[in-house]
């Protein structure tokens, strides 16, 4: 059967639009549309324009966009090959869009990426008060290795509402 999904690569050029989406997607009333949701967690962005171009820039990164027939974005992720670890992060679904299989189609994607590029394992982090989301890794595959990173403090992350950790999650590929 054929995917009602297209994958494509983000560029610099989709920097602005992919901006807007992903804080849409990650805060504000907007983001509380859909089961996954940090709006009631941090106040401010997700991300700004220049942090996008940044992640654009790095060695080994990609932005993956989902995207239905038309071209519309239904989602995106970032994937960055480092060695044999390939670092995933900022998985952004349309809210109104969510439980639909985008996520899975762009974890599916990614991990792809990563294996095209040699990477034998793949990380991320969760912030260690989304259950719904790591319950939702954890049947995708992924496992709680027991470490913990601090939360961002810079604000261009957003502004923490109580005091955050992320939770370390890491599959084999």
């Amino acid at each position: 059967m054929k995917s009602p999904f297209a994958l494509a690569l983000a560029t610099p050029a989709d920097a602005p639009r992919l901006t807007q989406f992903v804080n849409a997607a990650y805060r504000g009333d907007t983001a509380r549309q859909g089961w996954t949701t940090e709006a009631d967690l941090l106040d401010g962005q997700r991300i700004d324009e220049e942090g996008m171009l940044e992640m654009l820039a790095r060695p080994g990164a990609a932005i993956l966009l989902c995207q239905n027939e038309s071209g519309e974005l239904l989602g995106s992720f970032h994937a960055q090959a480092k060695g044999e670890l390939l670092y995933l992060s900022m998985l952004a679904v349309n809210p109104t869009g969510q439980a639909q299989g985008v996520g899975k189609f762009l974890l599916n994607a990614a991990e792809d990426y990563g294996r095209r590029y040699g990477c034998t394992t793949s990380k991320m982090t969760v912030i260690s008060v989304r259950t719904e989301l790591i319950a939702y890794y954890e049947r995708r595959g992924y496992h709680l290795t027991g470490a913990t990173e601090p939360f961002p403090t810079d604000p261009r992350f957003g502004i923490p509402k109580q005091p955050l950790v992320l939770l370390v999650l890491e599959k084999p590929l």
